[in-house]
């Protein structure tokens, strides 16, 4: 069970944070369309070698943080003020998105697609940040500990569980390209609920912190 509950938070987290459409599996669902299969998934291949560098940054700088209570209800306090400003704001000022007459996403290169993926994930820097958090707040509840095996293990299931997303779009893209544009249109709403949810839960945290229940 010590190394099962990491594997499925990290597998679980990661299918969350990547199953909305974003540039890296849109564009792994465009390879697949036009090159096939084997390069969409040398593209992806190249991802997943950046994301597991990214994820275990990550989780060693959450570990500092976790050592360091102070900067973990500092962080709380922040974030709660951050996330429930953005619930606020995607729930009743964020417009819609306008539609658009869709494009293609033109690669020159045929040969690259390791490297491709390699470099549109590197230029994603939102894997850090959100596993910070994620990890910390999941230390928090009680779930995670920053132990090295727990750390690698995680790392593992993020890598899984970006793998699934990433492969869902390859094969799936043409038969859930019109939900896709469902989860476009009301990215606001699904954003503001997942940003209200994580207010929620950091309140908590910092409630029970101060209030020792």
């Amino acid at each position: 069970m010590g190394f099962i509950l990491p594997l499925f938070l990290g597998f679980i987290t990661a299918t969350i944070g990547i199953f909305p459409p974003g540039l890296i599996n849109m564009t792994a669902a465009k390879i697949s369309v036009q090159d096939g299969k084997t390069r969409a998934m040398l593209f992806t291949s190249g991802a997943l070698v950046v994301i597991f560098f990214q994820t275990l940054l990550a989780l060693v700088f959450a570990r500092y943080i976790d050592a360091h209570q102070e900067v973990v209800i500092l962080l709380r306090e922040i974030g709660f003020g951050i996330f429930s400003v953005l619930t606020l704001y995607f729930f009743f000022l964020a417009k819609g998105p306008k539609k658009q007459v869709k494009e293609e996403i033109k690669i020159k290169s045929k040969k690259s697609r390791f490297f491709l993926g390699m470099l549109i994930s590197a230029i994603n820097f939102f894997p850090i940040p959100y596993y910070v958090f994620v990890s910390v707040g999941l230390a928090s509840f009680g779930y995670f500990s920053f132990h090295s095996a727990a750390i690698y293990t995680f790392v593992i299931g993020v890598v899984f569980g970006s793998f699934a997303v990433f492969y869902a779009y390859i094969a799936f893209f043409k038969k859930i390209e019109s939900k896709t544009d469902f989860i476009i249109r009301n990215m606001n709403t699904i954003i503001g609920s997942i940003t209200g949810l994580v207010s929620a839960l950091t309140l908590y945290n910092i409630i029970k912190y101060y209030f020792k229940f």
